[in-house]
């Protein structure tokens, strides 16, 4: 149970306070500096991202011509297509 606590007196301490100062001085413009960074990619990278963004139709196309990799791709691709019709 909570209950209030009565017969406390509040005491105000009062304090002077110095007198203002003058306004701080303006702040100091910065200066600007552009930072450049070079990002290289490996051609291990270029070619995964290469392959992650290839068209339905350059996959065929690379696949007719004998890609492996495509034709692995389109065989997963028809796969799911007829476990989804299922």
């Amino acid at each position: 149970m909570v209950s209030a606590i009565s017969g406390t007196a509040q005491t105000h301490h009062t304090t002077q306070s110095a007198p203002p100062k003058a306004k701080p001085n303006p702040p100091k413009p910065q200066q600007s500096t552009t930072v450049t960074d070079t990002v290289s990619l490996s051609d291990t990278a270029k070619a995964a991202l290469q392959e992650a963004t290839e068209t339905r139709a350059q996959t065929v196309k690379e696949a007719a011509q004998g890609d492996i990799q495509a034709r692995n791709l389109m065989a997963r691709e028809a796969a799911a297509a007829k476990a989804s019709k299922a």
